[in-house]
């Protein structure tokens, strides 16, 4: 009797630790996660619109936040057709890049959370740092982006 109660205890004790908390997240999708974010970033740089379309789910929201002149916090959303009219539109002859400087990537089941820091250089000129906070869901096996929020300042950058 002793050795069946104590069974029974011990999966009671398995069952609970075992049901608490998030599902961890392995390298693996926490690497596909990154992979899409780079390759957004890549179509952003070679100026492609189809490379951007392809990590971003039908609906996707693009906001941004920071402080203006004067110190007031100013907050603004943009659509994401005429994110992809600016980024394609941009001449040859202005030279931009986005560097990525970190990831933070949380998974959890089918959403993802992915904190990038970044550097905005113009023309070879700092302009600007931020971070880039992306919301994934994973769609039957395919990571997609949506829902993009950046802050953007030039000083307190966090690599």
């Amino acid at each position: 009797m002793r050795i069946a109660f104590s069974l029974a205890f011990f999966c009671l004790l398995f069952n609970n630790v075992s049901a608490q908390g998030p599902n961890p997240a392995g390298l693996e999708e926490q690497e596909k996660v990154k992979q899409v974010i780079q390759t957004f970033f890549d179509g952003f740089h070679k100026q492609d619109s189809t490379i951007i379309k392809s990590t971003v789910a039908d609906r996707v929201v693009l906001q941004t936040t920071g402080k203006d002149q004067e110190g007031n916090t100013r907050f603004r959303e943009e659509e994401f057709s005429k994110f992809l009219t600016s980024i394609c539109s941009i001449p040859d002859s202005v030279k931009f890049q986005e560097k990525l400087t970190s990831f933070s990537i949380q998974v959890d089941r089918t959403m993802a959370n992915a904190w990038v820091g970044y550097e905005f250089w113009l023309n070879d000129e700092f302009s600007h740092c931020g971070i880039n906070s992306f919301q994934l869901v994973d769609f039957d096996g395919e990571w997609k982006i949506i829902y993009l929020i950046d802050t953007r300042g030039k000083e307190g950058c966090l690599n």
